[in-house]
């Protein structure tokens, strides 16, 4: 016997069935059962018989997207969000509002014709898997999406509020105000565009579409493709037009899924919530809670550095897929990215380098495989005249010294009073800095060679981004000291047991 609907229960709108129908969302787990009972039968092909696979495939998403949408509602209320869902199994989750860590009202471009939004919740569900650390409210109106935005993050307030016994209860209502003011942070300046093509993951989206493109032309007929092979692919001068051609393609496919996904990024403060607005197909507003965040990382590739560019994470306890919907600045000028950062957390101080037995480990590390491809050369060349992997050797490593004296220059670490900093990598450089308050414990590393070197590594664990952080070949005799100035007091007792 099924529950009673939860009090105040709402449905989505009837529309998403359409777009359910059309994504083949509900569906999709039962396609490929229909496709191999439809080999196992033995049915023959023919155009008759893809038009009536794909018609009895269409009817079955839009008979599972109508039970879907049928089956599915929720209700927010001031104490929990509740979701009641289950096509099969039905199933009811209840959130807490003082588990919520972050709302995101999103526009997929379907979505967007027929006025609809997807709402998610995240849920700090801890150990749970990513999928089932958010609630998902799919297919409301926008106007909708944003009353249950403003009410879970309000309710959510009002909650964590401490209670005045003195007060009465309906005074608590006016502790987080209807249209808390708002206050910029930073806008995205479309001239940052011109960095996309030095971040990789942007430079991933032609590509992908590149291959996604060869792979429709690999299934084509041999006799609808035109004849590339031949002397026309072999004049240099052509190959090298086709490079060019290829290359432009690439920067400014780069370019095009940089603005795509950051079209009209604004990031603003409204009470006790970073607002993060962009997109230009799929729009998406993100809700972030300013006291869930314990500090912020600045991150540069190497091309990156070279214009004085850089992107801001925040790190945010308990909200899923971090990478993305903790991003402040997905790229601009270094000089914002830290103006930014240092809104967030306070600035702890200049970075103090590590001991130059860092140095020594660095470069024997990065030199190491070229040394030992010279070494084999030297041997070989006079024995067997293999003189190509003497030279080959001989420039790997002197590619590989500028890289290792670049990896320790990227070394860094300092504290101040309420934060500390930690700083690694060379070809993606990492420059966090976090709360006192958020770390949770340490781990000390130190490998058979690290100790012959008198070094160590010290992780700070928090809750937070990626879990820990590293200040990599510290002296071993600067760790209890920098444990206990990057820590609250309790660190204090560790460093004295670890003396």
């Amino acid at each position: 016997m099924s529950r009673p609907p939860a009090p105040g229960a709402r449905r989505t709108s009837p529309l998403i069935v359409l777009v359910h129908t059309v994504t083949f969302r509900q569906a999709r787990q039962f396609v490929p059962v229909v496709l191999a009972l439809a080999a196992s039968v033995g049915i023959r092909g023919g155009t008759p018989t893809i038009v009536g696979l794909v018609a009895g495939v269409t009817a079955l998403s839009l008979v599972t997207a109508l039970i879907a949408w049928y089956r599915f509602s929720y209700a927010d209320g001031p104490t929990s969000v509740v979701v009641t869902r289950g096509l099969l199994a039905r199933s009811e989750r209840t959130v807490p509002n003082d588990r919520v860590r972050g709302v995101e009202v999103e526009a997929p471009a379907l979505h967007r014709v027929f006025g609809l939004v997807r709402v998610r919740i995240d849920a700090a569900a801890g150990g749970t898997k990513d999928k089932d650390e958010e609630l998902v409210v799919d297919g409301v109106p926008r106007a909708e999406g944003d009353r249950l935005r403003v009410s879970v993050l309000t309710h959510r307030a009002v909650g964590l509020a401490p209670a005045d016994p003195a007060q009465p209860e309906t005074a608590s209502a006016e502790l987080v105000p209807a249209e808390p003011d708002e206050e910029e942070f930073t806008r995205f300046d479309n001239r940052w565009l011109l960095y996309a093509p030095l971040v990789g993951s942007y430079l991933a989206v032609p590509l992908a579409a590149a291959g996604a493109l060869y792979r429709v032309i690999s299934d084509l007929r041999n006799n609808l493709l035109p004849q590339l092979a031949g002397p026309y692919l072999e004049d240099p001068r052509s190959l090298g037009l086709l490079a060019t051609v290829a290359l432009v393609l690439l920067v400014a496919g780069s370019v095009v899924g940089a603005a795509m996904l950051n079209w009209g990024f604004r990031l603003v403060r409204r009470g006790g919530s970073l607002s993060v607005t962009r997109g230009l197909i799929t729009r998406r507003h993100t809700e972030l809670e300013i006291d869930r965040i314990r500090g912020a990382a600045v991150t540069a590739g190497l091309g990156m550095r070279l214009v004085r560019a850089a992107r801001v994470n925040a790190l945010m306890t308990g909200l899923g897929d971090a990478g993305r919907r903790g991003q402040l600045l997905p790229l601009g000028p270094r000089s914002e990215a830290w103006r930014l950062a240092h809104r967030l957390v306070e600035e702890p101080g200049p970075l103090l380098p590590h001991p130059s037995a860092a140095r020594r480990r660095r470069l024997t590390r990065a030199v190491l495989p070229g040394g030992i491809l010279t070494v084999a050369g030297l041997i070989a060349t006079p024995l067997a005249g293999w003189w190509g992997l003497l030279a080959a050797g001989l420039v790997l490593v002197a590619v590989c010294v500028p890289a290792g004296l670049g990896r320790y220059a990227a070394l860094g670490h300092a504290t101040g009073p309420r934060s500390f900093a930690v700083r690694s990598g060379w070809l993606v450089q990492e420059h966090t800095v976090l709360q006192r308050r958020a770390v949770v414990g340490w781990r000390v590393q130190q490998t058979f060679f690290q100790r012959r070197a008198g070094l160590a590594t010290a992780v700070a664990c928090v809750g937070a981004g990626a879990g820990g952080y590293a200040a990599i070949d510290l002296g071993a005799g600067d760790v209890p000291a920098f444990t206990e100035t990057a820590s609250e007091p309790w660190a204090v007792t560790l460093s004295q047991a670890a003396n």
